[in-house]
């Protein structure tokens, strides 16, 4: 998915795919300390795709905020989610972070330009 622009306040979404099992659980629990950590405003949901099965209406929600970057899992997947759900994102305002593919380190990057780098697990 392409950059969005930061002109105006972009709604963060982070997946903890509870039940899927499928994101290294390293780097679910990093990027969730470091968002956790940042003092910005996210929203943490359990499961997106539990969400989509049963049309959750917070889906909906998500959809009509304007901008929005999600943390999750597969692009395609998560689109399908959500229009799965009936609460289709809208291609030019929305950015999806993979974390079955991307480390740590680069989605806390992506998400929180300023923050500090990650400190090597010994």
């Amino acid at each position: 998915m392409g950059r969005m622009s930061q002109a105006k306040e972009t709604r963060v979404v982070y997946c903890n795919c509870t039940y899927a099992k499928v994101v290294p659980e390293d780097v679910k629990t990093e990027v969730l300390a470091r968002l956790s950590q940042s003092g910005m405003a996210f929203d943490a949901v359990a499961d997106l795709c539990e969400m989509s099965a049963r049309k959750d209406p917070a889906l909906k929600r998500i959809s009509a905020a304007g901008e929005v970057r999600i943390i999750a899992c597969y692009p395609r997947a998560v689109l399908g989610l959500f229009r799965a759900a009936e609460a289709p994102l809208a291609g030019d305002r929305v950015e999806i972070l993979n974390m079955r593919v991307a480390a740590a380190a680069d989605l806390v990057r992506q998400v929180l330009p300023a923050a500090p780098p990650l400190k090597e697990k010994t």
